[in-house]
C-alpha cells in the first residue's frame, strides 16, 4: 500500500503562486483580553463553553512538539495568546490556537492521538464535545502522552521528560494549572450576519503561516453543511481503498479531490481557470445548498463508490500509469458517470465498464491534457468531454 505522501492529489500547476483577495466587509467588533489559567481552559471544552469549530483545521502536531508546549507552560515561558469568537453568552468558538488547546486537553486527558485516527477523531470530538473515555482508553485511537523532551547537554536529563500530567510532581503540577494564557475575545456587533467575522479573521490569522494549505484556508472561509458532507465521505471505507491511504490526508488534499469532483459535475460548464478560484467560487455557492441537496449529494457519491468498487479488486481505477492516484482521472470519470444521474435527480447511475476506462486511460486526447496546463480550461473540457464520449 502506498504512503498518502506518494499519492498524486493535485496537479503541480494548480495554485502555484496564486493568491486569492477576499474581500473585507466593514465590520463593527469588540476584542477584550482574559486571563485564563490552564486548568479552565481545559473544564471550558469539558464543560462546551468552548468549540472548535468545524471549519478548523484537523491537529497536525507531533508528540515532541507537544511536548515543547507543555514544558513552556510548567516552566513559566510565555505562550503565545488564544483567539476566540463569542457566539453567545458563554459560547466561544477558537479561531487561532486550536493546536495549542488540544495540546493542552490531551496532556490532562494523558493521551495523545495517532496520526492516523486524527480525522476520525475530530468526527467523535464534533459529535461529542470532547473524547468519550471509551475512545481515550482505546489504544488503536491513542497512545500514552508522556513527554518527549530533548536534554540540554549530553547526559544531562530533562527532569519533565517521560512525565504525563498525573506524574507530574505537585509543585509542577500546581504551577502548570494555574499557569495563564491571554485569550483574546472577540464579538461582532454588526453586520448581524451569521458571525462571518469569524471566517475572515480566521484566515488573516492564519494565511501568513507556511503550515495552512489551499483546501485549509478555503474551510476556513467557506465552512457549510456541504463540507461537513465532505468530511464525512472522506471515511468511507471504498473511497479510502481507492486512494490507497486508509489515513485522511492531515491538510485535506483528498478532501479538495472530492471537492474538485462535485464542482466539475454541478458547475463544470462554467469553468474558467484557475482552479484555486474556481473551488472557492464553488464552495461559496455551497455555502446556500439546502439539507436535502446536500443529502443527496453524499447519497450519490455512496452510489457511485459502490459502483466502481465492483469493477476493480486491485483497487486501481483511479490511477495513472505510474500506478498512482491522478486527480485528473477520477474527477472525469466522477463527472462521466454521474452527470445524466445528477440532472435527473435520481441515483440510478449506468453500468461502468473497466474496459472502457483502459481506454479512456489511453486515449491520446485524454492523457495529454492530463501532462500539463491541467488546470486550462481547454484541457479541463477536453478532460471531461473524452471521459463522457469514450465511457459513454
Amino acid at each position: 500500500m502506498n504512503t498518502e505522501q506518494e499519492i498524486i492529489w493535485v496537479d503541480p500547476e494548480e495554485g502555484a503562486g496564486e493568491t486569492e483577495d477576499v474581500s473585507f466587509t466593514e465590520y463593527d467588533i469588540s476584542a477584550s483580553p482574559n486571563d485564563f489559567n490552564i486548568k479552565t481552559l481545559f473544564d471550558f471544552i469539558g464543560s462546551g463553553v468552548v468549540k472548535i469549530p468545524g471549519f478548523q483545521r484537523n491537529y497536525v502536531w507531533d508528540i515532541k512538539r507537544a511536548s515543547k508546549l507543555i514544558e513552556s507552560i510548567i516552566i513559566g515561558i510565555p505562550i503565545p495568546q488564544i483567539f476566540l469568537y463569542e457566539e453567545a453568552k458563554n459560547k466561544f468558538l477558537v479561531i487561532d490556537g486550536q493546536q495549542r488547546y488540544m495540546t493542552i486537553y490531551y496532556y490532562m486527558k494523558k493521551r495523545f492521538p495517532k496520526k492516523e485516527k486524527r480525522m476520525e477523531l475530530r468526527v467523535i470530538f464534533d459529535e461529542h464535545g470532547g473524547v468519550p473515555d471509551e475512545i481515550l482508553n482505546d489504544n488503536e485511537y491513542f497512545s500514552d502522552f508522556n513527554l518527549k523532551l530533548p536534554t540540554a547537554q549530553p547526559n544531562q536529563i530533562n527532569k519533565f521528560n517521560g512525565l504525563n500530567y498525573f506524574t507530574l510532581d505537585d509543585d509542577d503540577k500546581l504551577s502548570f494549572d494555574l499557569r495563564t494564557i491571554r485569550n483574546i475575545i472577540i464579538k461582532q456587533n454588526s453586520p448581524d450576519d451569521e458571525h462571518s467575522v469569524v471566517f475572515e479573521i480566521f484566515n488573516r490569522l492564519n494565511s501568513g503561516g507556511v503550515n495552512l494549505k489551499p483546501q485549509e484556508i478555503r474551510t476556513s472561509l467557506f465552512h457549510s453543511e456541504f463540507y461537513d458532507m465532505l468530511y464525512r465521505i472522506n471515511l468511507n471505507n471504498i473511497w479510502r481503498k481507492f486512494t490507497s491511504s486508509a489515513i485522511p490526508n492531515i491538510n485535506m488534499k483528498d478532501v479538495e479531490v472530492l471537492l474538485r469532483g462535485f464542482a466539475l459535475l454541478i458547475e463544470g460548464e462554467n469553468y474558467n481557470p484557475s482552479m484555486t478560484k474556481f473551488l472557492n467560487k464553488f464552495s461559496l455557492k455551497a455555502k446556500s445548498f439546502e439539507s436535502s441537496n446536500v443529502q443527496y449529494l453524499e447519497k450519490l457519491f455512496i452510489e457511485f463508490m459502490s459502483k466502481v468498487s465492483q469493477l476493480d479488486s486491485n483497487d486501481k481505477l483511479f490511477h495513472s500509469k505510474t500506478g498512482r492516484f491522478n486527480i485528473s482521472i477520477y474527477e472525469s470519470i466522477f463527472v462521466a458517470a454521474c452527470e445524466q444521474t445528477f440532472s435527473e435527480k435520481n441515483l440510478l447511475i449506468k453500468d461502468i465498464s473497466l474496459e472502457k476506462v483502459g481506454l479512456l486511460k489511453e486515449d491520446e486526447g485524454f492523457y495529454n491534457a492530463t501532462q500539463s496546463d491541467t488546470a486550462s480550461k481547454l484541457n479541463v473540457q477536453i478532460r471531461l468531454s473524452r471521459a463522457k464520449i469514450i465511457l459513454e
